[in-house]
């Protein structure tokens, strides 16, 4: 399937990556009535990518990358979610987002800004979204960040 998102990406020279493993026994989204709602980390298909801490192994520029590389793989989660149209999307209603901090590291926030500013890249207006950024002295497998994500879909 392509539409009008599809030809977005393109433009944007955006692709989407496979379908990152899944290191945990749930389900890589869930549809319930008209939502998408999924979790996602710093996955490249099975290979973890970005361990450690924000503040001390990455900058905040390059944590900032891994919000959005954990973007896309939501995206991806949420195109199988609409069986391959992610013309379906209607709305970003949340993202949220943990980030694996050291202790003085304040700007999670802008880290999350890696992640919305893709989301409005790609979806304009529909792509405007509540959001939280919190830091977090630790994260599941030593992941940088992880971010979960909340689509309403037609």
């Amino acid at each position: 399937m392509g539409g009008c998102i599809d030809a977005r990406l393109r433009e944007l020279s955006i692709e989407l990556p496979a379908p990152a493993h899944s290191v945990g026994k749930y389900a890589p989204y869930v549809r319930t009535g008209n939502q998408v709602w999924c979790v996602q980390g710093p996955l490249i298909g099975k290979e973890l990518a970005y361990q450690g801490k924000v503040g001390e192994r990455y900058t905040l520029e390059q944590a900032q990358a891994c919000a959005r590389l954990v973007c896309l793989n939501i995206l991806t989660q949420v195109r199988a979610a609409c069986d391959g149209d992610l013309d379906r999307v209607t709305r970003c209603v949340r993202l949220g987002g943990f980030i694996n901090s050291a202790a003085d590291f304040i700007d999670q926030t802008q880290v999350m800004n890696g992640a919305s500013e893709l989301i409005l890249e790609i979806f304009g207006d529909k792509g405007r979204h509540a959001r939280f950024a919190v830091g977090c002295n630790n994260l599941p497998y030593d992941l940088a960040v992880e971010i979960e994500g909340i689509f309403e879909i037609a």
